[in-house]
């Protein structure tokens, strides 16, 4: 019982430390390329959807998947400079404020020199006016897009046509389950795949228009008028080209609030983002076709998805700071508490814990585990926590963790 009510007054303590949104760094691995998630701002929960999109990439096998996070709306962008030439695969998770010069011609650079662009879902609301911008991702939608921007690209009658009619660019109908079709068998991308697969529930991106320069459309999927859709076969799947660059481009994968997000959880919307991605890095693809990839008539949901190891969950942590998302932190706090009873895995996760506080994390992030130890630890923690409080960011929530775990070892 003390446990228990030690839990609920530590919350009560520590409610403040939990109250952020945003998106978080990650760790790497060994895998042969290098993703980068650009991250931060959008008109959808990128704090859910960017670490979803790791785990997608990170679980291929084949990335290493990083994050870089923009300072939040209306703040100074001007230290926002990812270094886009340490990346194979660039995975555009944004729709905000523009970005600084500097970091628009890194990118531009970076592109027309061969580097590789997933274009995710929302991603292509972002920068209106910047032209070179809708050059990479072929089509946009929103932000005052019309015909000036370029025409809607849709299939019809066996093929692609452009349609230069005025017009507002990007809407979608209510989100339900609708059927992709592929258009380009052949492409590396969705060579194998079933000429139409069931798409979990999602938005449906209608009437999007743009440059459509050195654009290949993959796979289309009608909106249906009664779902409140355009009645076209609009791009569901693309590929761009520009300059030496491949840019790959998906108009799934809709996510918002806290969930549940079927359009990412479809094997569909996973695989062909995991080979996109892949595509876009190296210009081939070598992911063979899953057993449970959806048919014409049936859904399939992800079963490779994986809650991140404690090593995992750590890296994630380490550069916390108020404003990031509290993803990796509730997570940490369920796996603590699941691990503290079972006494073959409880002592290298204390060490685990105890290394972290003696590490280089952010005082906001040893905050946190501090209260998780008051909770859970053993005096075992005793000298790290005396340590810390000789810090004065972190000696109010050490004295704290201190005081329940000796309560608890001496009564």
């Amino acid at each position: 019982m003390k446990r228990i009510s030690n839990y609920i007054l530590v919350c009560l303590v520590g409610i403040t430390l939990l109250s952020f949104s945003g998106c978080q760094n990650g760790p790497g691995s060994d895998a042969p390329y290098k993703a980068l998630i650009i991250t931060g701002q959008n008109n959808h929960s990128c704090e859910e959807s960017t670490p979803i999109l790791k785990q997608i990439l990170d679980n291929s096998e084949l990335f290493a998947t990083y994050i870089a996070k923009s300072p939040a709306s209306g703040e100074d962008m001007s230290s926002f400079t990812p270094v886009f030439s340490d990346y194979d695969v660039i995975v555009l998770d944004y729709t905000g404020d523009p970005w600084p010069d500097e970091t628009n011609q890194a990118f531009l650079d970076y592109v027309s020199g061969g580097g590789g662009v997933v274009v995710y879902h929302a991603a292509d609301n972002a920068f209106p006016e910047w032209l070179e911008f809708n050059k990479i991702i072929g089509l946009g939608g929103w932000g005052n897009r019309n015909e000036t921007n370029g025409p809607y690209v849709r299939w019809k009658d066996g093929e692609i046509v452009k349609d230069l009619t005025p017009g507002r660019a990007g809407s979608h109908g209510q989100q339900h389950a609708f059927r992709v079709a592929i258009r380009e068998e052949n492409h590396p991308i969705t060579k194998g795949l079933p000429l139409e697969w069931l798409h979990s529930q999602d938005e449906l991106y209608s009437e999007l228009r743009g440059p459509a320069e050195n654009l290949t459309v993959l796979a289309t999927a009608f909106a249906d008028t009664s779902k409140g859709g355009s009645g076209e076969h609009e791009p569901a799947l693309m590929t761009i080209k520009y300059g030496q660059g491949r840019v790959f481009h998906t108009t799934l994968g809709h996510v918002m609030g806290t969930g549940p997000h079927p359009a990412v959880e479809c094997v569909g919307f996973i695989f062909t983002l995991q080979r996109g991605a892949e595509w876009a890095a190296s210009g081939e693809v070598t992911l063979e076709v899953p057993n449970a990839f959806p048919g014409f008539n049936s859904l399939s949901a992800w079963d490779k998805y994986r809650p991140y190891t404690f090593d995992e969950l750590l890296d994630c942590l380490e550069s916390y700071k108020p404003g990031d998302s509290r993803v990796c932190l509730q997570d940490l706090s369920v796996l603590i508490r699941n691990t503290r009873d079972n006494e073959a895995e409880w002592p290298g996760m204390e060490s685990g814990l105890i290394k972290f506080l003696k590490g280089k994390a952010t005082s906001d992030a040893k905050n946190f585990v501090c209260r998780e130890v008051a909770i859970w630890g053993s005096e075992a923690l005793i000298p790290v926590l005396e340590k810390l409080i000789e810090d004065d960011d972190t000696k109010e929530m050490a004295r704290f963790a201190i005081e329940r775990i000796n309560e608890e070892y001496t009564n």
